[in-house]
């Protein structure tokens, strides 16, 4: 794992190195500030048994950060690449129009050819009146400056092709850096997952470790419910808030659409340890989902939180009036905003694993005030 971690600092800081703009460096900056951070936590965890939801949070923001710039990389490695497609059509067109002129140069050149050093002079000798005599002039006059101009103009166009050629290529070292840096930052995020796969793993081998685990997720949770209280406490979202067509949320029991197509894989109450006998309760339910899968509103409501949670990592909360609230937890990515109406079915985040000590899984809470509800009892089958 110090191995894991040590490529990930490596790796920002090769991408400092590599020329970002101010806030791309800024970032990045950012980045290996917190996998510092990250790491001394880490450290501290496997040295002194520290806080298990702690380090886990640090590894899931350290992922999230890697995510992210995993993601600039990418959409500026196609801004590059869009730019060096249009570029390489631009010089296609330049070299047609230098081609034409190359063209007419080589024409005049082999006319100029033909007629000797003293063509021009034969010409004018041959008129036969003063008027044939300037009408000849002008016309090799114009014969000239067309000369001076075809010159002029494939001398640009020259000029024109190599700064196409020079931007072509600064636009290849774009994309092909962007590339590399995806690619470092994917493989980056890889390890850190894996790392904390790692620690997850020695928990369950570990059962004072899992007990203290335990014990931390029961005060997370008391913070939620205590969070909860005073959010029903402030008064909620006043009825008039939601749209006229929407139902009170006590009338859709069991009629509720879940916030995601899984399987339950935890249920909502009384849990007892096994080797230990001690009894913990569940205040909410686990649906199985893929990573990535969206999570949507149940009913009605209005978003009262939306960001990190110590022992749920990312989560939203929507109060839904009358005093109810649902939570929905381990989201790798909050898409709605505090204070942001939403309706039943609409996006509110994406399923991850931050926070999670199962992996990617939806955790999902139904409650009145700080009192649970069983989701169960809630949600159609």
């Amino acid at each position: 794992m110090p191995a894991a971690l040590g490529a990930l600092v490596l790796a920002a800081a090769l991408g400092a190195a590599g020329g970002a703009r101010a806030q791309g460096a800024e970032e990045l900056e950012a980045l290996r500030r917190a996998i510092d951070d990250h790491r001394e936590r880490v450290a501290a965890f496997e040295r002194e048994g520290r806080a298990l939801l702690d380090v886990v949070e640090e590894m899931d923001r350290a992922s999230e950060a890697l995510a992210r710039d995993a993601e600039r990389a990418r959409a500026e490695g196609e801004r590059a690449r869009r730019r060096l497609v249009e570029l390489e059509a631009e010089s296609r067109v330049l070299e047609r129009r230098q081609s034409a002129t190359r063209e007419a140069l080589s024409t005049r050149a082999v006319a100029l050819y033909k007629s000797g050093e003293p063509g021009p002079l034969r010409i004018l000798f041959a008129a036969e009146s003063l008027p044939e005599l300037l009408h000849r002039l002008e016309v090799l006059r114009l014969l000239l400056v067309r000369d001076r101009e075809l010159i002029l103009r494939y001398r640009w166009q020259a000029a024109e092709l190599e700064t196409t050629r020079t931007r072509m290529s600064g636009a290849a070292r774009e994309r092909d850096a962007a590339a590399a840096r995806f690619d470092a930052r994917n493989l980056e995020l890889a390890r850190e997952r894996a790392a904390k796969r790692v620690i997850l793993g020695g928990l369950r081998r570990n059962r004072t470790r899992e007990r203290q685990a335990l014990y931390e997720l029961e005060a997370a949770a008391k913070v939620l419910e205590e969070t909860l209280a005073r959010l029903g406490d402030q008064g909620g979202v006043p009825k008039d808030r939601f749209d006229a067509a929407g139902a009170p949320f006590t009338s859709l029991r069991g009629r509720l659409e879940p916030p995601v197509a899984g399987e339950l894989v935890a249920g909502f109450g009384r849990v007892v340890d096994p080797e230990f006998g001690t009894e913990t309760f569940r205040k909410g339910v686990d649906l199985e989902a893929d990573e990535g899968t969206t999570v949507r509103a149940v009913a009605d409501g209005a978003v009262r939180y939306a960001g990190w949670f110590r022992g749920y990592g990312k989560i939203v909360i929507l109060d839904h009036g009358e005093g109810y609230f649902t939570v929905s937890g381990h989201l790798a990515e909050a898409q709605v905003t505090v204070g942001q109406r939403v309706t039943a079915g609409d996006p509110v985040g994406v399923v991850g694993e931050t926070g999670s000590l199962s992996g990617p899984r939806l955790y999902f809470e139904i409650r009145r005030g700080g009192e649970p509800r069983d989701p169960a009892e809630w949600l159609r089958e």
